[in-house]
């Protein structure tokens, strides 16, 4: 989101001294994307960020792919995912590809005896049950059902909950993730046809400035592979930074609807793009007002793309059978579109209540062992009269 934002004590000018009250420096970090052309923010630290102490453990994470096919449709039950203790563990992927992971999480546990770092990855964390605070090194954010909580790659964050009943829907993006350019204008300012505009942005507004050395365990990924390193001060130790790369959240209930005479496209959902995928919302809004208009959407083949749609809450009138937390994928080149009787039920119809979340990949996914074990393998025949 190329959107300027300082918080805490910063120097007048980048790579100039700028002392501690009792004359030591305090050091300078670039946290920058896209090599040095990308979005980069600048933070000033009580300790130097480099001391590693020790790498106490390796692993890996990297999702094991399912001998099921990819060819044909399945509804996955999102809440049949178990709840686990630990923030990581709970992390399931159910599909994949060289671009993203998408992930199921039920965490019970704030986390508390690690910090948290993914370096191949912009993550999306969309919040559909639970409240709490994403504390981070470069600020805090308050949280609640229907945020998007945008973690660029490279943030070390810890995650509190309020309660122990917390589900998540999350996005690992090899590329970074923006606010659609067609939102924007050259500048990079969002334009008056954008659904959301600069205020809905919730920036960090909370800088915890920890000045202590000793032990501290930041859970790394890289290439699939998590490794404990342990660094001898405490990684929230920036007293200040200004930039624009930082973690932001955006609510969905914060979307404002694009609406028409006739059925709408999918892009006019659109929140976040990246050049492998896009993020949709689909939010309560009044339905088409031409005289004949079919509310409900026509059959399509996506040649070009998989579409996932996670199911947040509401009725959604294109489909049987449908409730929260459920997961449809529809494969790239197989037509799909209203299940048999929703288009009848969708004409007269004035409004919807439906809250989902939509990714569209122009990559195949892979349907993952953990997917399977909460899937509809016969979803694909659904449409049979």
């Amino acid at each position: 989101m190329p959107l300027y934002h300082k918080l805490g004590n910063i120097p007048p000018k980048r790579h100039t001294i700028f002392r501690k009250p009792n004359g030591d420096l305090y050091y300078e970090q670039l946290f920058g994307t896209v090599g040095f052309d990308g979005m980069s923010t600048n933070s000033y630290h009580e300790h130097r960020p480099t001391q590693v102490k020790e790498i106490r453990s390796q692993y890996s994470v990297a999702p094991k792919i399912s001998k099921a096919n990819n060819i044909q449709s399945y509804r996955l039950r999102g809440f049949q995912v178990n709840p686990e203790n630990d923030f990581l563990e709970s992390r399931k992927i159910v599909l994949t590809n060289s671009d993203c992971h998408i992930v199921l999480a039920a965490p019970k546990k704030s986390t508390t005896e690690y910090f948290y770092k993914n370096t191949d990855s912009d993550e999306m964390l969309f919040i559909h049950k639970g409240s709490g605070k994403l504390r981070t090194m470069l600020g805090n954010i308050d949280f609640k059902y229907g945020d998007y909580l945008i973690i660029p790659r490279g943030i070390i964050y810890k995650i509190d909950f309020d309660t122990e009943d917390n589900r998540l829907f999350i996005v690992e993006s090899h590329r970074p993730i923006y606010t659609p350019k067609r939102y924007r204008n050259w500048f990079g300012q969002l334009l008056e046809h954008s659904p959301f505009c600069e205020r809905d942005i919730r920036r960090p507004y909370e800088l915890e400035t920890h000045d202590e050395k000793g032990e501290f365990v930041i859970k790394v990924k890289k290439k699939d592979e998590m490794f404990d390193m342990v660094y001898a001060t405490h990684p929230f130790d920036v007293i200040g930074y200004d930039g624009y790369n930082y973690p932001y959240a955006f609510s969905i209930h914060d979307f404002e609807p694009i609406t028409g005479r006739i059925h709408q496209p999918p892009p006019v959902h659109q929140t976040f793009e990246t050049d492998a995928f896009v993020v949709c919302s689909f939010v309560p809004r009044l339905y088409d007002y031409h005289p004949d208009a079919i509310p409900a959407p026509y059959n399509h083949s996506n040649i070009d793309s998989d579409e996932v749609l996670y199911y947040v809450d509401g009725d959604f009138m294109s489909r049987n059978d449908i409730e929260a937390g459920h997961i449809s994928l529809h494969p790239a080149g197989i037509p799909h579109g209203p299940h048999p009787g929703a288009a009848e039920r969708s004409i007269g119809k004035k409004d919807t209540q439906e809250l989902a979340v939509m990714v569209d990949t122009f990559k195949p996914l892979m349907v993952t062992e953990e997917a399977m074990k909460i899937a509809d393998d016969q979803y694909f025949q659904s449409w049979l009269e």
